[in-house]
């Protein structure tokens, strides 16, 4: 009997092995996961996950909600890629057409306005390129182009990538060339990136503000540009796709609220002497 048990005992090693494989694999695929509850689900955004403005919306909410919350770091492009295959229950995103055409195409709902920031076109601060004196952003497209000078591009179809791109079409332009530098990377590593070769970079706000102090090569040279406003967007799946699309749902609506609205006005205000966010009414102007 002993001798049949041992043998038994190694079966089951490979079947229990394999049980706990999958939820190893979920954690290891969460760039943070926030709180401790039974009811779970997954969220895909870019920089208020990075800045820590997400952490800050799920902490009251975990209060009402006792939820677990799996954090997956993407630009917009990815993370609606990623609510596509219901790789996450929700995103928060920046890249306006895309949200409406998921939406149009059924696999995205929930579709609600949850404030902006705007994008800085930044640079060496002797501004080689002169765009300090431009008309407009694509002006300043054009003055970088025209001079050849280094331009960085995250080239990862972010949000931020898909601004670029749409200010290069403006201009009538099409860069490429030694001075264009793809980097594939997000937008804190690229801004960094910026710094230590002396580029220019188009950067939301709130990255900036975070980080200025340690850019030591680099000013902000362009802002206010009614197209640089920077609006972002909550989509969930469709109701029953999901375990966690009914969180993820009442989540979007708490970051609607006002509660969640004021958090998001607040946001950066102590730290930083101002608020790396506006609310969804200022977003709304821009819509």
């Amino acid at each position: 009997m002993k001798k049949k048990g041992n043998v038994l005992s190694w079966l089951l090693i490979p079947i229990l092995s394999l049980s706990v494989a999958p939820l190893a694999l979920a954690a290891d695929e969460c760039t943070a996961v926030y709180g401790k509850g039974p009811n779970r689900f997954a969220l895909a955004t870019g920089s208020p996950g990075e800045l820590g403005l997400l952490e800050k919306l799920i902490v009251p909410f975990n209060r009402k909600h006792d939820v677990t919350i799996c954090w997956k770091k993407a630009g917009s492009g990815k993370s609606l890629r990623l609510l596509k295959t219901k790789a996450v229950d929700m995103v928060m995103v920046h890249a306006p057409a895309a949200e409406k055409q998921a939406v149009e195409a059924g696999w995205a709902t929930k579709r609600t306005l949850i404030g902006a920031n705007e994008f800085y076109i930044v640079g060496p601060k002797a501004d080689p390129a002169r765009i300090a004196q431009a008309d407009s952003a694509s002006d300043a497209y054009a003055r970088i182009a025209t001079a050849r000078a280094t331009f960085l591009s995250r080239g990862d179809d972010s949000g931020t990538h898909k601004r670029e791109l749409a200010l290069w079409r403006r201009a009538g332009l099409e860069p490429g060339g030694e001075w264009y530098i793809v980097t594939k990377d997000f937008m804190m590593a690229t801004l960094k990136r910026a710094n230590e070769v002396n580029g220019y970079f188009t950067t939301d706000s709130s990255t900036w503000i975070a980080g200025k102090e340690k850019l030591n090569n680099l000013r902000v040279l362009f802002r206010g540009d009614p197209f640089l406003v920077n609006i972002y967007h909550a989509l969930c799946l469709p109701e029953g796709a999901g375990c966690g699309q009914k969180y993820a749902s009442l989540f979007i609506d708490f970051v609607g609220s006002e509660e969640g609205q004021e958090i998001i006005r607040a946001y950066g205000k102590r730290r930083y002497g101002e608020p790396m966010y506006q609310d969804a009414s200022y977003a709304r102007q821009y819509e």
